[in-house]
Parts: structure tokens; C-alpha cells; sequence
């Protein structure tokens, strides 16, 4: 027998958890976490107020980071993969004409039109709309798989707006870390930057609640070889993520209970200045 492991969740016996209700002491898993003044409570203990069969009126069922517990913790991860096919499946109808307004790119000559096209030229939106872009079956397919993997528990424990600008700001820092190293003509799409940004939130996530780290580090370790072993990866979109992801969970999982919204929206417009900058040096640096 391996006395290592860890209990499971009460609700969902195949999570793994070393953490407990404050009231009950039954093992609960992100998903089934409920905020407390001290701790975390089961959803069971939440209904009941102090345990003794009466609801409680003045306690809000939150999440481990201050966010509403949904009915369902996956809606937005859903809504953001049918987002993903919705834009591939307008890629493969349309080709060329769908891709290259949305694709990422610094700056370059379009011959059809006669003008200078890019990020550098004002078209600042390239930074969000190629974070959804795919070309390929086998990328929009390791992709939606890695959200659909990493996606719903982190949006169990953050909340819906809080994973929300988790995914957004780790593409954004993506993208700005391709337009700030890359080659300006090089066309770069994809969310590997903001499923990167989810790796490093979740590490973060999974040290806060005091999990085994080892299978997230392996998991980590094997992405990271394949995207500087595998050519044709831009790397820069996802140590951007990583890096913007880890500093937006941070920020996320770790602020304190009375000043819980300045940190955590603090630590997303942090991300999103460190953006703009970057973007301004490098179109002053292009024009």
C-alpha cells in the first residue's frame, strides 16, 4: 500500500487533496473549496451556516480566490474552445483572406494593397485575435486539449472574471514578448501563449494549496523541451505566457482577504503596463 498519497475529495473521490474543511474536515478538492474567514469550507457546511442545520444568511459561497462559485466552473473554458473552432473553421473555409488580418506580425509590406500592414502600423488588435488563430489540426488540437486539461479546475478555483483575465493576460503577454523579439515580418498565431499563461497560474494554484508539484513539473518540463526542441514553436509566446500567467496567478492565490480586488486586478493592469510598454518600445523602434 502507498501510505504517500493523498486523500481524495469527498465529492469527487479521484482528486487527490491535502487540504480540509475547516468545520467537517472532510478532504475537498479546488472545486469544491468555499472561502472562509479562516480557511476553506465544504459546500455542504456553507448551506448548513455553522453546522447545526440552519442555512447561513450571511455567508457567500467563493471561490479559493475570492471569485462567485458557478453552477458550472467549465462555462467559460467551453465558450473559449468554441471560440478557438469557431475561428479554425473560418480559417479553413477562407485561407489566406481570414488568416493575415489577424495573425500576429510587426510590420511588413502587403503587395494586394499597396500599404504597410502590422502591429507597428496601429493594429494593436493582432496582439488578442491571433491568440485565437490556428491554421492547422494538429495545433488547434494539442491546444484545446491542453485548456481543456488545465482550464476547468483553475476556473473552479479562481472564478469565471478572474480565469477570464488569467487566459486574456497570458495571451497578451504572449503575443508582446513575439512582437518585442521576433523578426517584424514573421506571421506568429496560436494560444500556446495563453495556455502557457495557465501552466504557470496552475504551478502557482497548486503551491498555494501545498499539492505534489513533481507531475506539474514533469508535465512543464516536457512542454518546455518540446517548444525549443520542436522548430517552427515560437518560444517567445510561451515563455511570455508562462511568465505573465505566473505573475497574474500570483497575484490571484495569494492576496490577502482584505485587500483582495486591489491585488488581484492590480497584478492584471501590472501585466497589461508591462504590455504597453513593450509595445510602444518596440513600434518606436520599427517606424
Amino acid at each position: 500500500m502507498d501510505t504517500t498519497r493523498l486523500p481524495g475529495c469527498y465529492r469527487h473521490p479521484e482528486r487527490e487533496t491535502g487540504i480540509r474543511c475547516t468545520r467537517c474536515e472532510r478532504p475537498i478538492c479546488p472545486e469544491c473549496m468555499v472561502d472562509a474567514s479562516v480557511g476553506f469550507q465544504c459546500p455542504e457546511c456553507v448551506r448548513t451556516g455553522s453546522g447545526t442545520g440552519h442555512p447561513a444568511s450571511a455567508s457567500v459561497p467563493r471561490t479559493v480566490a475570492g471569485g462567485a462559485v458557478a453552477a458550472d466552473p467549465s462555462l467559460v473554458t467551453k465558450v473559449i474552445i468554441g471560440l478557438n473552432l469557431a475561428v479554425f473553421l473560418g480559417a479553413r473555409v477562407s485561407g489566406a483572406s481570414f488568416v493575415e488580418p489577424l495573425a500576429l506580425i510587426g510590420r511588413y509590406f502587403d503587395p494586394a494593397s499597396g500599404t504597410v500592414q502590422g502591429v507597428a502600423e496601429g493594429q494593436w488588435y493582432r496582439l488578442l485575435t491571433s491568440v485565437f488563430l490556428h491554421e492547422e489540426f494538429w495545433h488547434i488540437g494539442f491546444n484545446m486539449l491542453s485548456l481543456w486539461f488545465l482550464g476547468p479546475p483553475l476556473e473552479a478555483a479562481l472564478g469565471r472574471a478572474r480565469f477570464l483575465a488569467l487566459y486574456l493576460g497570458s495571451g497578451l503577454a504572449g503575443s508582446a514578448l513575439v512582437y518585442w523579439l521576433e523578426a517584424p515580418n514573421q506571421l506568429t498565431l496560436g494560444a500556446s501563449g495563453a495556455i502557457f499563461g495557465l501552466f504557470g497560474a496552475t504551478a502557482v494554484l497548486m503551491r498555494r494549496l501545498r499539492y505534489d508539484m513533481r507531475p506539474m513539473i514533469v508535465l512543464l518540463v516536457l512542454n518546455l523541451v518540446l517548444t525549443f526542441g520542436w522548430g517552427g514553436i515560437s518560444w517567445q509566446a510561451h515563455i511570455g505566457g508562462l511568465v505573465g500567467g505566473a505573475l497574474i496567478g500570483f497575484g490571484m492565490v495569494h492576496a490577502p482577504k482584505e485587500s483582495r480586488a486591489l491585488w488581484q486586478w492590480g497584478s492584471c493592469a501590472l501585466l497589461l503596463a508591462a504590455v504597453l510598454v513593450i509595445v510602444l518600445l518596440r513600434t518606436a523602434a520599427l517606424t
